[in-house]
């Protein structure tokens, strides 16, 4: 095949990869897709794999962030690039264990390994990662979703990354050994099901349980406008907010242990806005229950920086108390990498006059009887501040968020999938607060148990069990995807050496998948 035809069709794996994310969800074409990008790079030189994967990963990224559009088609675009070269680590990689010079035995455990590589490293650069698309966040309702409580997300990639290589091992040795290959499939499906066949068990009889409401306002624009009316948005919850606490004082509803609020919830600091902060405090109040709320601190406009902040207040006093400040914000969305060297040439930047500042602590909050792990929006797609709430004694998890700049678009149902995984990853409820959607509530094993309307206000009402133990993902933290990661970089080395050495050697041809020369 040549490489325009080997290109095109690893431009079709992306775009099927795409697919089977949410809100499309083909995700049984995930597989596949790996299984044809691994068998376009076995034996191929190391430059034809990078370049292959690098085509697969940036139709894959083009066809899974649609929904950056709503920001500029050139962020759409030039993110996608970038993200695209992290794929070509894993075309190298399977060129390099499976390549023209060597095959190392057990090549498709190697290759799968590469895929955890890649994801690692996506996760932590540039500009402090970009981890969404990685393949374990398209499992959510499969057989592999409950590897997360046991290996968590670099678990769940490895599983599916590993059916894909073995699905193109087995494509290439059905001809010679069709009992062999079959036989090494089976193998790997079973071996990705087993966590499916023993989930973890979160819950338990006896366990203490709190009432939750995660308030949905909803906002009265869209796109860039959505919070063009600021006011109206704080109004929104306030109103909704309200509404409860008139169900509660009629008996028609119980009166929860904790209201959560989402993300940008109020735009309007209520630390020097009086009007705002009375509104805030009223509403606990009225509800009789400690509510937590997102709010932008600082002008966002006329300042050097602001802080996007989870703020508990007291429905005794009506007044903030403990808070989170969101410590991982987004680039180019909360803050602008080398803006001095950027904002000059690139208008569009102008709509994000000042930075955000990082917050320096955990997201653990107590909130009546509920020690919550916030995790502000994007948080939840990264490892390490997932564990680091859970690490830090938390029962319960708490994502509010405001992705109302992307309704209508595939992002709220991704993010919601993250959600969902969470939840098995840690044995622990999350409840999700949106400002239009999704808003929901899920249970430790994955399954949704509330979920409002998208662009209708609504309050989500649950009784949730405090969870503290920690399943075996947490227990393990970084160290599987320290570990895979590291054997993928060795498994590469130890390719291009061995290859090296033959290529060097008089006389020596190149060695074929059956061990005979060519």
């Amino acid at each position: 095949m040549r490489l325009l035809a080997r290109t095109a069709v690893a431009a079709l794996a992306g775009i099927g990869a795409g697919l089977s994310f949410q809100p499309y969800h083909w995700v049984y074409l995930l597989p596949l897709c790996v299984a044809v990008l691994t068998g376009l790079c076995v034996a191929r030189r190391l430059r034809s794999g990078f370049w292959l994967g690098f085509v697969f990963g940036t139709a894959f990224m083009l066809m899974l962030l649609p929904w950056l559009q709503v920001i500029g088609v050139s962020a759409w675009i030039a993110l996608s690039v970038v993200e695209g070269l992290f794929y070509g680590v894993a075309g190298l990689a399977t060129s390099a264990v499976a390549g023209r010079v060597v095959r190392l035995p057990g090549w498709p455990v190697w290759a799968a390994c590469s895929w955890v590589l890649l994801e690692a490293l996506r996760a932590e650069v540039p500009f402090g990662g970009f981890p969404w698309g990685r393949l374990a966040f398209a499992t959510d309702d499969t057989p592999v979703a409950p590897v997360f409580a046991y290996l968590g997300a670099p678990g769940a990639t490895f599983v599916v990354a590993l059916l894909g290589t073995t699905l193109a091992w087995a494509a290439l040795r059905v001809r010679h050994a069709p009992v062999r290959a079959v036989a090494g499939l089976a193998v790997a499906v079973v071996l990705a099901g087993v966590a499916a066949v023993f989930p973890w068990q979160a819950t338990r009889p006896g366990d203490q349980r709190v009432t939750v409401a995660s308030v949905q306002g909803n906002v009265p624009g869209k796109g860039l406008e959505a919070f063009a009316e600021r006011r109206v948005v704080l109004d929104n919850h306030v109103a909704v907010t309200a509404e409860l606490a008139h169900r509660i004082a009629e008996g028609k509803a119980r009166r929860p242990d904790l209201v959560v609020w989402p993300e940008n919830s109020s735009d309007i600091d209520p630390y020097t806005d009086r009007l705002a902060a009375t509104a805030i405090g009223h509403a606990a109040e009225a509800v009789g229950a400690p509510l937590l709320m997102g709010a932008v601190v600082g002008d966002r406009v006329n300042s050097d920086g602001w802080f996007n902040r989870a703020i508990v207040w007291s429905p005794r006093t009506g007044r903030p108390g403990a808070y989170y400040d969101k410590t991982h914000p987004v680039p180019f969305g909360e803050y602008i990498p080398l803006r001095s060297l950027l904002a000059s040439r690139i208008s569009a930047l102008n709509q994000i006059p000042s930075d955000m500042v990082r917050g320096t602590r955990p997201g653990v909050l107590q909130i009546g009887r509920a020690r919550a792990g916030v995790l502000m929006c994007f948080e939840v797609a990264y490892d390490g501040l997932l564990r680091q709430v859970v690490d830090g004694g938390a029962d319960l998890v708490v994502v509010p968020t405001n992705n109302a700049t992307y309704t209508g678009t595939g992002q709220i149902e991704q993010q919601f999938a993250m959600s969902r995984l969470r939840a098995i990853e840690t044995g622990r409820y999350v409840v999700v607060a949106s400002t239009n959607g999704i808003s929901g509530i899920v249970a430790p094993d994955g399954h949704v148990v509330e979920r409002a309307p998208q662009r209708r206000a609504a309050v989500l009402e649950r009784s949730v069990a405090l969870l503290t133990e920690r399943t075996p993902a947490v227990v393990l933290g970084p160290w599987p995807e320290a570990a895979v990661a590291g054997i993928a970089v060795l498994s590469v080395f130890v390719g291009i050496g061995v290859g090296y050495r033959r290529r060097s050697r008089p006389g020596r041809g190149v060695v074929s998948e059956h061990g005979r020369q060519a």
